[in-house]
């Protein structure tokens, strides 16, 4: 018994901010009736530049969250930041789902919506503007902003890809 409450401990105080994003009731019809269970969408971030989304589903809310964190957990990527911004506008893209992530002076604050602000607000970044364009599901936006991130490169990973150094880019 110890040893899962120092587990749950370690786990707890990992440094690791968590956000539900959505949470879903799915219903499969079978023949004795409707089997009804929960879809989790949670969202993990260091608020250092890593970032990692997860979808769990459980027959209760509280497990289908802990499954989709663990998930989020483990997907979890380094991006590219610039101080407390982007360092360039991009277009992420998923389903139907476009989200375009422009960079923005320091103090500007997130300016984005639901599912888009969670994402950005546990990657630790600060100061952006976003416009979501298309499908407004919680999921492809989700996806669509982590695509956004994960296109992101920095003068340095620029100038390495083409065998130059930073300054003369």
């Amino acid at each position: 018994m110890a040893k899962r409450e120092d587990r749950t401990q370690r786990e707890q105080n990992d440094n690791l901010s968590k956000k539900l994003i959505a949470i879903n009731r799915v219903t499969k019809v079978v023949k004795g009736g409707r089997n009804m269970r929960f879809s989790a969408l949670v969202v993990v971030g260091d608020e250092n530049g890593s970032v990692g989304l997860g979808m769990g589903k459980a027959a209760e809310v509280p497990e289908a969250i802990e499954k989709a964190t663990q998930l989020a957990k483990r997907a979890m990527k380094p991006i590219a930041i610039k101080d407390t911004t982007i360092p360039h506008e991009i277009i992420g893209k998923f389903g139907r789902g476009q989200v375009r992530l422009m960079p923005a002076e320091a103090g500007t604050g997130v300016i984005a919506g639901g599912p888009v602000r969670a994402v950005l607000e546990v990657t630790g970044i600060k100061d952006i503007r976003t416009k979501s364009l298309g499908s407004n599901n919680p999921i492809n936006c989700a996806k669509a902003t982590i695509d956004g991130l994960m296109g992101l490169r920095n003068a340095e990973q620029i100038a390495a890809l083409r065998g130059k150094s930073p300054e003369e880019i």
